[in-house]
C-alpha cells in the first residue's frame, strides 16, 4: 500500500491526498488530512539521498553492461548522463515524495 501511494505520489499519513499540485510544485498540505508537507525551511534536501539513489537505481544496471560489453568510460558516462537527464524530472518528483514517506515513517507528526 505504501509502495503504491509513493508511486501515484498520495499524502505519507493518508496515502489518499495528492503531494503535488502541478508537475513541479508541491501542495502546502494534503488536501484530505491536513498534514504539512514543508515541516521547515531546507526540509527537502533530504530527498536527495533518494535522489542519488534512484539514479544509481537507473543508471547503474546500464553502465555496468556496457562496461562488460567493452565501452570505452567516456561512452558509458555520456549514456548515463543522458539517462539521468531524460529521467531528472521523475527523479525530482520520487525522491520527494519518498523522503517524505520516510520521514513520515521514522519521525511522524
Amino acid at each position: 500500500m505504501k509502495l503504491l501511494a509513493i508511486l501515484h505520489f498520495r499524502c505519507p499519513r493518508c496515502l489518499k491526498g495528492p503531494v503535488f499540485r502541478t508537475f513541479w510544485s508541491l501542495h502546502k498540505e494534503c488536501p484530505e488530512c491536513g498534514l504539512a508537507f514543508e515541516r521547515e525551511p531546507g526540509y527537502f534536501t533530504g530527498a536527495m539521498y533518494f535522489s542519488y539513489g534512484i539514479g544509481i537505481l537507473i543508471a547503474g544496471p546500464v553502465s555496468i553492461y556496457l562496461f562488460l560489453q567493452g565501452f570505452s568510460e567516456p561512452v558509458i558516462f555520456a549514456v548515463a548522463l543522458a539517462q539521468l537527464a531524460i529521467v531528472s524530472p521523475l527523479l525530482f518528483r520520487y525522491s520527494r515524495v519518498a523522503w517524505m514517506h520516510f520521514d513520515q515513517r521514522w519521525d511522524p507528526r
